[in-house]
């Protein structure tokens, strides 16, 4: 005998758990399934966001921090201190301890949207019939008039450099007993550069392969070029056209070869990571006879509005197409719960901002100059420096600038690249303008103020124009 529910999500993480709080917020008997399990063996709802992502990498982001501007940055502020120590379990039990209050904290929201939550493996078979396999062992089948697909995505784990206690993915650098004192890391994306940075932080001679000629070929080539130099400076090897073909472990270590210009080489670790990217996680998730198609990469294929062309099937998140991105997610799980409630829905792909947590900060929403340039968009930009901006400098943090772009004849802002502190923060004013379809001039003539880094905001826009006040033109 099947339950019979109005919406079943597949899914807990930022796309499902946010589907089914807003479908339920919205008077539909919702249900929610999970297959996850926490380090203490218990269902622990969130997604990689919250268990082993975003939110924990964030946590030791923070801890490395303070780590390092204790030992290399409070001096200039008169603050001295002698033999400062890193106590990792300690830094890893704070993280764990975040991460925990976070997952309760989706459980407990459940409990006061009336979301009922089921904790193993969703299938979907034909008929909207969703079949769980419960941690016990015992199956449990849900009937559904809405099945909201949100399986998310795993680590794409290399066939010569299988995950285990050396090698590694997001999960294992996240939860390391102790610094190693050689890290490698393949791939210098966001993950592979956030975490790079936490273990270097802590004293790990860390050296980054990434198989592109670029860096950050996605970012605008200045603000790419800035936080590689920045990079440097805080001893991070990043090694380009490095590409990686065998990671042998043996007693003394990971031994890694790759190819670059010069070569075959070598190289020995005592920890490698492999961030090169994440793949939708449908492995199971479709039973014969769905209708639902997947693409080459094994992506559930959806229309505009996330559907997936069978009645009452929709697909958000991770396994649909678009950036891979939590808040990316968050959106499309409220905007399908909108659209099934029958109100109106929709999530903006040209307007979803980028941030990698590093230091400094590197952010971006809309299109560089790159791109207009490719497809011969007529633009302008504007640029100011944090080292003219008095709060940045009075942070110590006078790294990196804010660049605008605009459309040339219509004065339409096109993208906003930000790198340097607090650029997580700032990148939302682009957002926003680009919204509201604004203009360079509106954010030009819009207050703010002083002294704040968001004025970096305001001089980039006037800069467009060269009236910027504090830089020449």
């Amino acid at each position: 005998m099947s339950e019979q529910f109005d919406v079943v999500v597949i899914g807990a993480g930022p796309a499902g758990y946010h589907a089914a709080i807003r479908a339920a917020q919205l008077g539909l008997k919702t249900a929610c399934i999970d297959a996850a399990l926490g380090k203490d063996g218990k269902p622990a709802l969130g997604g990689t966001c919250l268990r082993v992502g975003c939110i924990p990498s964030k946590a030791l982001l923070d801890s490395s921090r303070q780590f390092y501007n204790l030992q290399h940055l409070f001096g200039e502020h008169g603050i001295t201190t002698k033999d400062a120590k890193i106590d990792v379990a300690t830094m890893v039990g704070r993280k764990d301890k975040i991460v925990k209050q976070f997952t309760g904290g989706i459980a407990m929201l459940f409990k006061a949207n009336k979301v009922t939550p089921y904790y193993g493996f969703g299938t979907l078979h034909a008929g909207n019939v969703v079949k769980v396999k419960q941690h016990d062992g015992s199956e449990v089948e849900l009937k559904a008039t809405n099945v909201i697909l949100a399986a998310g995505s795993d680590s794409i784990e290399l066939p010569f450099a299988k995950f285990g206690e050396h090698i590694v993915d997001n999960v294992g650098a996240l939860d390391f007993t102790a610094v190693p004192k050689r890290l490698g890391v393949i791939g210098a994306g966001v993950i592979g550069l956030e975490l790079g940075s936490v273990w270097k932080r802590l004293g790990s001679e860390v050296t980054i392969l990434e198989a592109l000629p670029d860096f950050l070929a996605a970012a605008d080539a200045e603000v790419a070029k800035t936080a590689a130099k920045e990079f440097k400076k805080q001893g991070l090897d990043i090694r380009l056209g490095a590409k990686v073909s065998k990671a042998d472990v043996k007693k003394d270590g990971v031994h890694v070869t790759y190819a670059d210009t010069k070569g075959e080489q070598a190289i020995v670790f005592d920890k490698l990571l492999v961030s090169v990217g994440r793949r939708a996680a449908t492995k199971g998730l479709l039973a014969e006879g769905t209708g639902v198609k997947l693409d080459a990469r094994g992506m559930i294929e959806v229309d505009e509005h996330c559907h997936t062309g069978v009645d009452g099937v929709w697909a958000i998140g991770d396994c649909v197409r678009g950036p891979m991105l939590a808040h990316k997610g968050f959106e499309e799980g409220i905007a399908v719960a909108e659209l099934i409630a029958g109100l109106p829905g929709h999530v903006n792909l040209d307007t979803i901002p980028w941030v990698i947590y590093t230091e400094p900060e590197i952010a971006w929403v809309g299109k560089t100059e790159q791109q207009l340039k490719a497809d011969g968009t007529p633009y302008k930009t504007g640029s100011f420096p944090f080292a003219a901006i008095g709060r940045a400098v009075a942070m110590g943090e006078p790294a990196g600038f804010v660049k605008v772009i605009a459309h040339a004849e219509t004065d339409r802002v096109l993208g906003m690249h930000l790198v340097g502190v607090g650029v997580s923060e700032l990148v939302h004013e682009g957002v926003l303008t680009m919204e509201f379809h604004g203009s360079a001039d509106d954010l030009a003539r819009i207050c703010h103020a002083h002294p704040t880094l968001s004025e970096a905001i305001h001089d980039a826009a006037m800069a467009v124009d060269k009236r910027a006040i504090h830089k020449a033109n």
